[in-house]
This record gives structure tokens, sequence and C-alpha cells, in this order.
């Protein structure tokens, strides 16, 4: 049988209220089939309210050691109370930004961009070199 920690709904309409229930996996959300009440959860009161969440952390214990799974709201309520580790949030894609392969590519063409002017000054300046030399040969024997 897999058991599960979750949450099953009480309360009135727009006045919700949580227990929360060890049951089995295969069962409705309010079947009324639970193994054991393991806490509650009322999310009417603040966020830091210290009742809003009340937990029985030696019967979570127990059933997380015979095997039961924490639906991801429960296991959300169990980091906050250290019973076990926080998952690790994941990296989210940044959908305005380029891509790596793009960003490359566009560092691949600056960078060759730059070579181009790069050697084109140094073919000016030769050419200016190339240009002063003969004006210099020529004021030179002029002179003599």
């Amino acid at each position: 049988m897999a058991t599960v920690i979750r949450l099953a709904r009480y309360g009135a309409k727009k006045r919700p209220y949580y227990h929360i229930v060890v049951t089995d996996s295969r069962n409705a959300r309010n079947s009324g089939n639970v193994l054991e009440v393991v806490g509650k959860y009322d999310p009417m009161l603040a966020r830091d309210n210290e009742k809003r969440v009340t937990l029985k952390v030696d019967e979570i214990k127990a059933w997380m050691a015979k095997g039961a799974k924490p639906s991801d709201r429960v296991y959300k309520f169990l980091a906050n109370a250290g019973l076990v580790e926080k998952r690790a949030i994941p990296v989210q894609t940044k959908k305005h930004l380029q891509s790596e392969k793009t960003l490359q590519k566009i560092k691949d063409k600056e960078a060759k961009l730059a070579k181009i002017a790069e050697e084109k000054a140094a073919a000016e300046a030769a050419a200016k070199e190339a240009a002063a030399a003969p004006a210099q040969e020529s004021a030179d024997s002029s002179a003599e």
C-alpha cells in the first residue's frame, strides 16, 4: 500500500481549513478513509501566525520511516519545520536574454571585426610610413 501525507479539505465555502492526513494514495482527497491525522493547516491565518500550521512531528517521522511520501505542499510545511531538506530552487530560464550559443556568436563576430579593424589600422600606418619614407629620401637627396 502506497501511503501519502497530504491535505484533506474541511471548512465552509470560501473558508478553507485543512487536515494533514496519512492515507492510501488511491483514496480520494476527502474520502474519510484516513489512517491518521498528523496535523492541521489554516490558510485563513496570517503567515507569521504559529497556529497556521500545526504538525505532530513524532507521528510524521514514524510514517515517513514507514515509507509515506508527502505531497508538494506538505513537503514545504515539513521543510519549514526542519523535518526534511528544502528542495533546491531550479534555475529559471530568462526568456528575454539571448542563448549562450547566440552570445558566443556575437562575441566571435566582435572579435573578428576587431581583428579586421586592427589589421586595417596597421595597413594604414604602414602606408603612411611608406609614403613618408620616399618623401624623406627625396628631401635628403635634394638637400645634398
